[in-house]
C-alpha cells in the first residue's frame, strides 16, 4: 500500500477534525496554534556517515520548522522525543543538541518536554508549535493563482550535500508570503508530488513550464505557493530573502497536472517503499 493511501485508511477509521483544523494540511491548525510532528530515523532519513549527529539535529528541527514555514506561522515551542541505540553516549545527546541550537535560538523555539526510550536506530520525533493569524493552507489555491516556489530545487538529490544534511527553512519567507499568498504547502517529498496535494485540497489544476525547475527534486524544503494575479507583483516586490523564488506556472481549473501541455503523473518519495 503507498504511504498516502495508507494514512487515508488510518485517518478515516479514527476521530479526526475536519481540515483546515486536522489531518490534510502541513501542520494541525488549534486555534491560533499550528502544531505539526515529524519523525527522523536512521536508515530510512539519514545514514551516518554522511551524516554527523549535528546534522542529525539540525535536521529534524528544520524539517518540522518548514512544515510551519508552510503554513506562515511563526514558531513558539516544541516537544522532542528520542529513540536511541545501544551504546549512545552523553557526548553523542550533546551533539545532537549542538546540531539543533542554531535554529532553536535562531527562530526562538523553546523546548517544553519530550521522551526518551531505547531504540533498534536512533530516531528523533520532533512536535513543533507555532502562532499564525491567518494559516495558509493547502485548500486556497484558485483557478489563475500563480505558482511560486521560494527555495532551491534538486540540491539535496545529492545525500551527501549540504542541502541535503542542512536544509535551511524559510521559515521568515513563509511569514512574507502569509500575507500575500492563498495557498501554500512544504516541499518535501518531491515538487510534482506536493503539488498534487494542492491540486487535491482545493480542487483544481496546474500547468507548470518547463525549464522552469529540475525535473528530479526531493528533500528540498523549499515552499510552494499560490498567489493571485492581481497581488503576484507586489509579492515579487516584497521578496527580498537571499532564497531564490520563481514563478512556475498557473493553476487551471481543468483537474490535473501538465507540463508545457503534456499530462504527467505526480511522483515523489513514498516512505514505505524503497
Amino acid at each position: 500500500m503507498a504511504e498516502f493511501e495508507l494514512i487515508r485508511h488510518f485517518v478515516n477509521a479514527l476521530p479526526h477534525a475536519r481540515a483546515p483544523r486536522g489531518p490534510g494540511d502541513d501542520a494541525a491548525v488549534l486555534g491560533r496554534l499550528c502544531v505539526t510532528t515529524d519523525a527522523l530515523v536512521e536508515g530510512v532519513h539519514f545514514r551516518r556517515p554522511p551524516f554527523s549527529l549535528e546534522d542529525v539535529g539540525w535536521k529534524a528541527l528544520a524539517t518540522n520548522l518548514s512544515d510551519l514555514a508552510a503554513m506562515g506561522a511563526r514558531p513558539e515551542w516544541w516537544l522532542c522525543a528520542l529513540g536511541l541505540p545501544r551504546g549512545f553516549s552523553k557526548a553523542d545527546a550533546a551533539a545532537l543538541a549542538r546540531g539543533m541550537r542554531p535554529l532553536a535560538v535562531k527562530h526562538g523555539l523553546a523546548l517544553v518536554g519530550g521522551n526518551v526510550t531505547s531504540s533498534p536506530v536512533l530516531s528523533l520525533t520532533l512536535t513543533l508549535a507555532g502562532s499564525a493569524r491567518r494559516p495558509l493552507l493547502r485548500s486556497g489555491a484558485k483557478p489563475g493563482d500563480v505558482i511560486y516556489v521560494a527555495g532551491g530545487l534538486g540540491e539535496a538529490v545529492d545525500l551527501k550535500s549540504k542541502a541535503q544534511r542542512r536544509p535551511v527553512p524559510l521559515v521568515n519567507e513563509g511569514l512574507l508570503a502569509a500575507r500575500y499568498a492563498r495557498a501554500a504547502i512544504d516541499v518535501s517529498d518531491g515538487l510534482l508530488q506536493d503539488l498534487t496535494h494542492v491540486l487535491e485540497a482545493s480542487r483544481v489544476g496546474a500547468e507548470l513550464t518547463g525549464g522552469t525547475f529540475p525535473e528530479h527534486t526531493g528533500e528540498d524544503y523549499a515552499l510552494l505557493l499560490a498567489v493571485a494575479p492581481a497581488r503576484a507583483k507586489a509579492f515579487e516586490r516584497a521578496w527580498t530573502s537571499a532564497a531564490p523564488l520563481r514563478r512556475i506556472g498557473t493553476f487551471t481549473a481543468r483537474r490535473g497536472l501538465r507540463v508545457d501541455g503534456r499530462p504527467v503523473a505526480p511522483r515523489g518519495f513514498d516512505h514505505l517503499k524503497k
